[in-house]
């Protein structure tokens, strides 16, 4: 129906050159940060830098503000970071040493279920788009899907690794930089976001294109045989993910609760005090929750939106007149993304300077803003390129006719979407607007009020999220059926690199804060790496808005292509075979949702036993004349959080093979409809509840308002009020909340993945 204008071999060049750029533009802001020096080397005896002191990166060695003039505080920042590098690490190697096992045995079952479907059999088999032709045989693609899995689980494992240590990299450089203002320390904190969102787009988006020209050279003119392997990589990647986010957030959310309870409102000491026992696993828990989870999340969303629209790509006209560089449309879209991206972060680092506190949550907003703008213009004419003038999509057994110009409304839609979702987290989750200013107002009665406050706030906080998502749904599948939904998806995540540096600030900057207070800085210093802080914890909100917002769409898209593989004509949400399957799928969430919180609750209880236990019979522990023992709170975090990670992740990946074996694709359909209704609604709550309680909190220590200041100061009962909301929405936002948008679209790709098989052999129950 129509060529393109850019030949297959651009797309090649294309592809791996954003790739390359990006992966060259995080070296570059890495090389950046790392000169900031974490030893006193270069100052001679007189304390004159002896240095060049070249852009500044040296001179502050010399500076602390009050005039302290020691560098046994660089020194201390330097250990402290070492600390928490060395506690992520550790964790992060046990925890991918067990899930390694789970991955490996589940890369078996894949193997096994999908090379049944046709009994193991090495022979061709008619192709599903064209009965007249012969397509690899099933046990092919139950090899590549296995092998792409692994990638897949891989990629995300080293995308959240990356992250943890360029985060606990920055973490130190960015305190030291606080002296110098807040603006130098804005930067620093990040560039090094800006690090991990730039490698991970790049891996993931390079990883994927070597992975499709590979599996191409066996597939040869199969291109459903091919693509349909290249869902593993998007079942890989949210398999990690939820490990990852699920242990991250027991680990960080057991610690910090620990920490709060015990340090802040027993003890009445400062958050991040050195002497709370607490303070390392809380500090490590930022960077293997926040960051390490986080960032394997939205790699996941990525490949699973991708693989999504490969998929109905490739049973469209597309695939079957094998049009390259149409067919790989998608990964166009996120090579586009990644220089938009660059752009928009000179924005922040370069053409604007940070000058005052106040200046911080408008220049990340800016961020959104520029890259949502540019990204549209980009994507207007990768569409007119990329894809015919008009070609067809496949919609649910027919081929419906679609224009370029229509799929490009589909990836502005979801784009545009992704930042009112943004907008709107953000009014709900910062202390600059007057939802928690009311939250922190509550608490003058105490913490009953500001719990109650902090939920109606979570509830109302869905609304405007909710019609987003389903204008978006609307417009797009009006477009371009469920490739329209897949390329809406991809669009929200099209800036993932800005999103992900926006994200990984938080947690940098929160350790910023910790390692200030634990060396012993001036007040001033804290001052500003809280103002850092709480613009990061509406950020890391903002990140999980777009994440769920996505995977809300991912997972249709996938719901989509698992109806269309396991030959389902209709679902009818009458038929009782269906609707068992929604209410069992509405279920999922809140018991996913239990297990995670009981088991951050359990971790907790023991954390809080053991800080008590040490302020109790440590001599001179309150004084700070004795060192606590920070390796026991770290252990109980580390031993909590592998032992609770295991049965909330065996409920999201057995519930799927349970139900297409037993019950058969059609009450599949239905559960997998009723977690996705259900857990967006639960999981934009749940997070939007914990940040407000967060940011009410430091608005009431911060002070910086009238209002603020008749509520505090640190200590007051407001104040530990709204520490115990704190608590309990750490938990939601951190643990329970983003794993929650990790369940629904896990569920649907395995699905995906497991479709032959289940369309093939399941149902067993109601064959018998």
């Amino acid at each position: 129906m129509g060529e393109t204008l850019l030949p297959a071999i651009g797309t090649e060049i294309l592809i791996p050159a954003c790739s390359l750029v990006a992966i060259a533009f995080a070296l570059l802001q890495w090389l950046i940060v790392s000169r900031v020096k974490l030893s006193p080397g270069g100052l001679d005896s007189a304390g004159a830098n002896s240095g060049s002191g070249k852009n500044g990166y040296a001179e502050y060695l010399i500076e602390e503000e009050d005039g302290l003039n020691d560098h046994s505080v660089v020194l201390k920042c330097a250990d402290i970071q070492n600390a928490i590098s060395e506690g992520a690490t550790s964790f992060l190697f046990t925890e991918y040493r067990y899930v390694g096992i789970f991955m490996v045995a589940f890369a078996a079952l894949i193997f096994l279920f999908l090379g049944s479907v046709e009994g193991f059999s090495t022979s061709n088999q008619p192709c599903t788009y064209d009965a007249t032709k012969l397509c690899k045989p099933a046990l092919a693609t139950a090899i590549f899907s296995t092998v792409s899995f692994m990638l897949g689980a891989f990629t995300s494992v080293v995308s959240g690794f990356l992250g943890m240590k360029i985060a606990t990299y920055a973490n130190a450089r960015t305190t030291l930089e606080a002296r110098k203002g807040v603006g130098k320390a804005f930067i620093i904190a990040f560039r090094s976001g800006a690090v991990m969102g730039f490698l991970l787009a790049a891996n993931g988006l390079l990883v994927l294109h070597i992975t499709i020209n590979l599996f191409k050279l066996y597939y040869g003119d199969d291109w459903g045989g091919l693509f349909e392997s290249i869902t593993g990589y998007g079942l890989g990647g949210s398999s990690m993910a939820l490990f990852g986010r699920v242990g991250g957030g027991i680990y960080t959310k057991a610690a910090d609760v620990g920490a709060d309870l015990v340090g802040k409102v027993e003890r009445n000491i400062p958050e991040d005090d050195p002497r709370n026992p607490a303070v390392i696993a809380d500090n490590v828990g930022d960077n293997v929750g926040d960051i390490a989870g986080m960032g394997s999340d939205l790699f996941g969303s990525y490949a699973e939106s991708t693989c999504a629209a490969l998929v109905v790509a490739s049973i469209s006209s597309f695939g079957i007149n094998h049009d390259f560089t149409a067919m790989l449309y998608p990964l166009i879209v996120s090579s586009v993304g990644i220089l938009v991206c660059l752009i928009t972060t000179l924005f922040a680092t370069d053409f604007f300077e940070i000058k005052d506190v106040k200046e911080i949550e408008p220049a990340l907003k800016r961020q959104l803003i520029i890259s949502t703008i540019l990204m549209t213009v980009g994507v207007a004419i990768v569409s007119w390129i990329a894809l015919p003038s008009s070609f067809t999509i496949f919609n649910f057994g027919t081929q419906k006719v679609v224009k370029n110009w229509q799929v490009s409304l589909c990836v502005a839609v979801g784009l545009w979407a992704g930042l009112i979702i943004g907008f709107v987290t953000e009014y709900y989750t910062s202390n600059a607007y007057s939802p928690v200013q009311d939250v922190a107002d509550s608490c003058r009665t105490g913490a009953a009020t500001n719990v109650i406050f902090g939920l109606a706030l979570g509830y109302k906080s869905v609304i405007v999220p909710i019609f987003a998502i389903a204008v978006s749904i609307y417009v797009s599948f009006s477009f371009a059926a469920m490739y329209g939904i897949a390329m809406a998806a991809l669009g929200m995540l099209s800036t993932i690199a800005t999103g992900l540096a926006i994200d990984a600030y938080g947690p940098i900057s929160d350790n910023a804060g910790g390692i200030a207070e634990m060396a012993g800085m001036s007040h001033r210093i804290r001052e500003r790496t809280d103002a850092l802080d709480a613009a990061g914890n509406t950020t890391a909100a903002i990140g999980k808005g777009f994440a769920i917002g996505s995977a809300a769409l991912v997972s249709l898209a996938l719901f989509g292509a698992f109806v269309s593989r396991a030959g389902i004509s209709t679902v009818n949400v009458l038929s009782p075979k269906v609707f068992i399957g929604l209410l069992v799928g509405a279920m999922l969430p809140y018991w996913f949702s239990a297990m995670t919180m009981k088991s951050v609750g359990s971790a907790a209880l023991k954390m809080v036993e053991e800080v008590r236990r040490q302020f109790n019979t440590i001599p001179g522990l309150m004084e700070g004349t004795a060192k606590p023992d920070y390796a026991t709170c770290v252990k109980i975090s580390t031993d909590a959080s592998i032992k609770e990670m295991i049965p909330p992740g065996a409920l999201v990946m057995l519930t799927p093979l349970i139900v297409g074996i037993l019950f058969g694709v059609e009450t599949l359909s239905g559960v997998l409809a009723g977690s996705l209704v259900s857990g967006v609604q639960i999981a934009i709550s749940a997070s939007n509840t914990g940040g407000a309680w967060d940011n009410a909190k430091k608005y009431i220590e911060a002070g910086a308002s009238e209002h603020a200041k008749t509520l505090g100061p640190k200590g007051s009962d407001p104040h530990k009020a709204a520490v115990i909301g704190d608590t309990i929405g750490d938990p939601l936002k951190d643990t329970s909340g983003p794993s929650l948008n990790i369940l629904i679209k896990l569920m649907a790709v395995e699905s995906l993945v497991f479709a032959r098989f289940f369309a093939t052999h399941g149902g067993l129950l109601f064959k018998i």
